[in-house]
């Protein structure tokens, strides 16, 4: 695991650094401790990156859909065999097309 670097002495940083704090008992800190030196790194570097990763894990599974088989099979089906479009989803398309029509080039999605 790489260890955040701060910038080189004399030179500014382009980003801004927030400070965090956190309140742990002796124990945990401890542990943190013998953890970091087990990593080779300092105590701050090993709670970022350890905290990244947690965050960068959790926004990852937040992300991703799960299905079970049957609605894996039922999702399939429905990219292989679309309804039939209605009335309404005919005019929607429609609409959207006029929109596009409508926006100059390089604006919008």
């Amino acid at each position: 695991m790489k260890a955040i670097e701060p910038p080189p002495k004399g030179r500014r940083s382009p980003t801004h650094y927030e400070r965090l704090e956190a309140r742990v008992t002796p124990e945990l800190k401890e542990l943190l401790l013998d953890a970091a030196a087990m990593r080779g790194v300092t105590l701050s570097d090993f709670l970022i990156n350890s905290a990244h990763d947690a965050a960068v894990r959790t926004v990852d599974q937040h992300k991703l859909i799960r299905l079970n088989r049957e609605a894996s099979i039922q999702f399939a089906n429905a990219l292989l065999h679309p309804p039939r479009s209605n009335a309404r989803l005919r005019a929607a398309a429609r609409r959207y097309r006029q929109v596009r029509i409508r926006q100059p080039q390089g604006t919008g999605r």
